[in-house]
């Protein structure tokens, strides 16, 4: 079900909204416009995964507050810390035109549905410390009202060095270096340079369908071994890795990972966070995924699935505060 804009919901809370993401056409890299030359990525973008972090997701409710609210969120976001990003629900309201930004698309499969987050701010809080996570996200959700209501929270954290709840690594193929700022961040001249673009979803895992498999259709469902990482290559075609291959697409769909573990009780699963310069990649994995290029789905979905994803626009950080001159403040 897509929300309306300005309909009010009570929030969910972690385990009731999902999320995941590719994205991303290496290109052009970032580099600084001498007409912008204090202009530069939320850094949070790029640093390694925090401890833990906590995700916050709101929709609009009142869009003459919109102004004010965002010149305070302004006040508030470091881009390191805390990693804002904007949908086409606020940039609509705002009559903003961010080049590249849409709606989540509304994929379907056999026994699968993908919700449409909200769609108006996101923000990612990263931290070491529950405790300073609750407090900021107290004041980000003071700030943004009564223009935003908050609709989804969720606590995620770093599991055993990096892997999934699973027990298999996360992000083995990330991009590193000067490839990961081409792959996450608009390059060149454009009035969007140093922004990123990232697709969100939340997935949900079945432990009890994974544990029920043997150790290797557990290996041939990755299409890697959990003891070493190594990648199997006699896995079969339908194994995760084979289907999201990043340089099997033409173009080639790099995006850089940044996921981490969610739990809610005694259930879980994968926040799937994927930064790039365009959600081209993030499409073509995920219809590869579902079946849609080659009839083959992805072995993933046999024990987790992606319950609702959405789309955001990372703004530029310059002089320190987001950058909102592209959303005419």
């Amino acid at each position: 079900m897509t929300p309306t804009p300005g309909a009010s919901k009570p929030y969910a809370p972690c385990g009731r909204t999902y999320s995941i993401d590719f994205s991303i056409n290496p290109g052009t890299p970032f580099e600084y416009p001498e007409s912008r030359s204090m202009t530069e990525p939320q850094a949070g973008i790029l640093l390694p995964i925090p401890t833990n972090a906590r995700y916050l997701s709101f929709d609009l409710v009142n869009p003459v507050s919109v102004p004010s609210c965002l010149r305070a969120l302004r006040d508030l976001a470091d881009g390191e810390n805390t990693v804002v990003g904007f949908g086409l629900t606020l940039t609509a309201a705002l009559d903003a035109n961010i080049q590249g930004l849409n709606h989540f698309p509304l994929i379907t499969a056999p026994g699968l549905s993908i919700e449409r987050a909200p769609e108006a701010v996101w923000i990612w809080l990263r931290g070491d410390d529950r405790g300073e996570l609750l407090h900021r996200s107290r004041r980000m959700t003071q700030a943004l009202s009564p223009a935003f209501e908050l609709k989804d929270i969720c606590d995620a954290f770093k599991h055993d060095n990096g892997r999934d709840l699973s027990g298999y690594e996360d992000g083995t193929e990330n991009p590193i270096g000067e490839e990961a700022v081409s792959a996450a961040i608009v390059g060149g001249a454009s009035a969007l340079a140093g922004s990123s673009f990232v697709a969100v979803q939340r997935w949900a895992h079945r432990f009890d369908r994974f544990e029920a498999m043997s150790g290797s259709e557990q290996d041939n469902t990755v299409g890697r071994r959990r003891t070493d990482n190594e990648e199997l290559d006699d896995a079969p075609e339908s194994a995760h890795v084979k289907r999201t291959a990043q340089e099997s697409f033409t173009p080639e769909a790099f995006v850089l990972r940044r996921s981490m573990p969610w739990a809610d009780g005694n259930e879980g699963g994968l926040m799937f966070v994927a930064f790039g310069r365009a959600f081209a990649a993030f499409e073509a994995q995920l219809n590869r995924m579902v079946g849609n290029e080659d009839g083959v789905v992805d072995a993933l979905f046999k024990f987790t699935q992606p319950v609702s994803g959405a789309y955001y626009w990372c703004p530029a950080i310059r002089d320190g505060q987001l950058d909102l001159t592209q959303l005419g403040l």
